[in-house]
């Protein structure tokens, strides 16, 4: 039975499966490097259900229900009785490895470890534990508290009995769980970050203004958003990160257009930095 799961990570990503998670009943340990952080990403967490309130979408008392599941903490010594741990960070290999190597020796041993990283190996992560019968991607998409498909991802030797139990908790959230293997960006990043890549070298080499590009998708494509519009708001330095890793695992067809690294250099990040291939002030 999985009762109390830890996140790391409380920023975009962790704070939305945060929520999720709380809402749907589960005691929840949000972890962050400052305790900064960790009170940041609580406060958004609290406007959104507090917006939800005004909205009469919720109960003030099952708001205070909410919040009181999640516990913020800037020490991973505080996961210690977690049943499932849930890794949000940033999508770099190191970083990841080092916190799942720490948590291998703070964790009981009957405890899973998942991670919700976009595109890398969950083989290789699984390798930096003792457990990697007991690991597994759980790739929510952004943002965690609306978007209904987790990617539930198997490492070569997660076992089933541990596919079974990221199932089941993702259910328990209100998603829908789609299993699928261990490979570069899995299905959906693999799928995504090629148009998005490939849109970002249109408006490079000048076949079409971002707002045509945009409209041209989702009017014929019908996609909710443009595939310039959706960059921005996953963010330009984590589809670069991704792209990165889709280069270097599967070649040159993944190679980052140079405009994208140039805006990420530049700090233009999309929403969260107030400004991409749009502008958000």
């Amino acid at each position: 039975m999985i009762r109390k799961i830890g996140i790391i990570g409380a920023g975009t990503m962790g704070g939305g499966i945060a929520q999720v998670a709380a809402q749907s009943g589960f005691e929840v340990v949000l972890e962050d490097v400052k305790l900064e952080y960790v009170s940041n990403g609580f406060a958004r967490i609290k406007e959104r259900l507090e917006k939800r309130v005004s909205e009469g979408k919720l109960g003030n008392e099952e708001k205070e229900r909410i919040l009181s599941n999640i516990k913020p903490t800037a020490s991973l010594e505080d996961l210690r009785d977690s049943d499932l741990i849930i890794e949000a960070v940033v999508e770099k290999e190191d970083v990841k490895k080092d916190i799942f190597e720490e948590l291998d020796r703070i964790c009981a041993e009957e405890a899973i470890f998942a991670t919700n990283t976009s595109s890398i190996s969950i083989t290789r992560l699984a390798n930096a534990t003792k457990r990697p019968q007991r690991f597994a991607g759980m790739h929510f998409m952004n943002p965690a508290y609306i978007m209904k498909l987790v990617e539930v991802v198997c490492g070569l030797r997660t076992s089933q009995e541990t596919i079974d139990v990221i199932t089941f908790v993702a259910k328990k959230m209100g998603k829908i769980p789609v299993v699928v293997n261990d490979s570069p960006g899995f299905v959906s990043n693999r799928v995504l970050m090629p148009m998005i890549n490939d849109a970002i070298f249109c408006l490079e080499e000048g076949v079409a203004s971002k707002e045509s590009i945009d409209s041209i998708m989702k009017l014929g494509a019908n996609h909710p958003m443009g595939p310039l519009e959706l960059a921005d708001f996953v963010g330009l330095d984590v589809c670069l990160d991704i792209l990165l890793v889709l280069h270097n695992e599967l070649g040159e067809k993944y190679r980052p257009c140079p405009l994208l690294r140039k805006m990420v250099a530049g700090g233009k990040l999309g929403r969260k930095s107030g400004e991409g291939f749009y502008e958000y002030r």
